[in-house]
């Protein structure tokens, strides 16, 4: 899954690059590098507790509390591993948004549902890493629902209709962002 989700941002820069550069270059870094090797780490404890855990039952009770400890320790790690993705996820994502909001590329109200869902969701990464809620309490499953649900009609969305053709179109016979920029007009 993180393979695919890295090829998205990699696939979307050439058109995405046209209206933002470094936005879309931000997502690139965000989606497309870093969650990859977030998932990586978060991935990683997890196989590591296996040997752990065959271990834990071959050994006697002084080395079983080491076990324990060392079970505990990856345990954590991947918490923190998976705090990492879930501030990468949202910080790429709000750059999605905000790339898709200026361009145009889908109806701005998809695009606003995107912003406000995943400040939601950054809400909520903020608020566990605090320690204000737990990471598997309701509120977290409520402050988060409107980012998935979003993600899901934004996915049927390009499946069905695609990016506006009158974006793509504009595209071609606007100046480009480097113009803009010199300009003074980028992001507009």
């Amino acid at each position: 899954m993180g393979l695919a989700l890295a090829l998205v941002p990699v696939v979307l820069y050439p058109i995405a690059r046209t209206h933002n550069e470094p936005l879309a270059l931000g997502y690139v870094v965000f989606r497309g590098a870093l969650e990859p090797i977030a998932y990586i780490g978060t991935v990683i404890p997890w196989l590591a507790l296996i040997p752990v855990g065959r271990d834990y039952g071959q050994v006697g009770a002084a080395d079983a509390t080491a076990a324990r400890m060392m079970g505990a320790a990856l345990l954590a790690a991947q918490g923190a591993a998976s705090n990492v993705l879930i501030i990468v996820f949202g910080l790429g994502a709000l750059m999605l948004y905000t790339l898709l909001y200026q361009s145009r590329l889908i109806p701005r109200w998809l695009s606003i549902w995107g912003l406000v869902a995943i400040s939601m969701h950054l809400a909520t990464v903020f608020l566990i890493l605090f320690t204000r809620i737990d990471p598997m309490s309701t509120t977290v499953l409520v402050l988060d629902f409107p980012i998935f649900l979003q993600e899901l009609v934004m996915a049927v969305w390009l499946i069905i209709k695609g990016f506006s053709a009158s974006a793509i179109a504009s595209e071609s016979t606007a100046p480009s962002y480097e113009q803009r920029v010199y300009e003074g007009r980028a992001g507009v």
